[in-house]
């Protein structure tokens, strides 16, 4: 039973900081290939990090230089920094896992139900 709970979103000033967490259950995120995605009212899912176990993390144009993922293995916890918080960055925050990871194609397959992330100007 694959199971991502998100924690730590909330309303922040541009230029704060929130950190975000995706606790995994059912399973070793080390075995999975992992990402976080949101998604903004009226505008399409975008992925804004990659976690792969082999390699460094990928970024998004958007948020490079600002955003920073990281695990706590003993935790089975995968997290998502976020520093000089924009009003673009206002979205539902997700994480997600697949068995495999580039250059393999697979979708993602699991979910979590998301936490929201709001930034006023």
């Amino acid at each position: 039973q694959v199971q991502m709970v998100e924690s730590g979103g909330g309303s922040v000033q541009a230029g704060g900081s929130l950190r975000l967490s995706c606790v995994a259950s059912g399973f070793s995120y080390r075995s999975f290939c992992l990402g976080w995605f949101r998604q903004a009212p009226g505008k399409e899912r975008e992925e804004v990090a990659s976690f792969d176990r082999h390699d460094s993390p990928k970024y998004a144009d958007s948020v490079k230089g600002r955003f920073t993922v990281s695990s706590d293995d003993a935790k089975n916890t995968l997290y998502l920094q976020m520093n000089s918080l924009k009003p673009e960055d206002t979205a539902m925050y997700y994480c997600a896992a697949r068995r495999t990871c580039p250059p393999f194609r697979e979708d993602f397959g699991y979910w979590g139900q998301g936490t929201q992330v709001t930034v006023s100007s």
